[in-house]
C-alpha cells in the first residue's frame, strides 16, 4: 500500500506565499517522477510543476517564474513554494507519483487526496 499525503493549503491573499508539501509513505522501491496537479470548480485538473528523480523540472506557463517545485528523495517528498498567488491559483491541488513497490516489475500512478488553495481577500 502507498500513500500520498498532502499538507499547507489554506487561504492567503492575492500576492502572498504557501508551501505544499507531500511524502510518499508505503512498501515503495522507488518513484520515479513527481508532481502537483490542481483542480479548479468547473475546470479539468492540470500540470503545475513536475520533477524527476534526478531533479529535472517542468512548470505550467502560468506559474513559471512563481512556483518552485523541490523534491528530498531521502525523505520521499516533494514540496511546492507558491509564490506571488493570484485568485486564478485558487484551486485542489494535487500530488502526483510513479512508484515501484517492492516485488513489482512496473511503475504504478498515484495520488493525494489534495488539499484546497484559495487566494482571495
Amino acid at each position: 500500500q502507498v500513500q500520498l499525503v498532502e499538507s499547507g493549503g489554506g487561504l492567503v491573499q492575492p500576492g502572498g506565499s504557501l508551501r505544499l508539501s507531500c511524502a510518499a509513505s508505503g512498501n515503495i522501491r522507488s518513484i520515479n517522477d513527481m508532481g502537483w496537479y490542481r483542480q479548479a470548480p468547473g475546470k479539468e485538473r492540470e500540470l503545475v510543476a513536475a520533477i524527476s528523480s534526478g531533479g529535472g523540472t517542468n512548470y505550467a506557463d502560468s506559474v513559471k517564474g512563481r512556483f518552485t517545485i523541490a523534491r528530498d528523495n531521502a525523505k520521499k517528498t516533494i514540496y511546492l513554494q507558491m509564490n506571488s498567488l493570484k485568485p486564478e491559483d485558487t484551486a485542489v491541488y494535487y500530488c502526483n507519483a510513479e512508484v515501484r513497490i517492492y516485488y513489482s516489475i512496473s511503475y504504478v500512478e498515484v495520488w493525494g487526496q489534495g488539499t484546497l488553495v484559495t487566494v482571495s481577500s
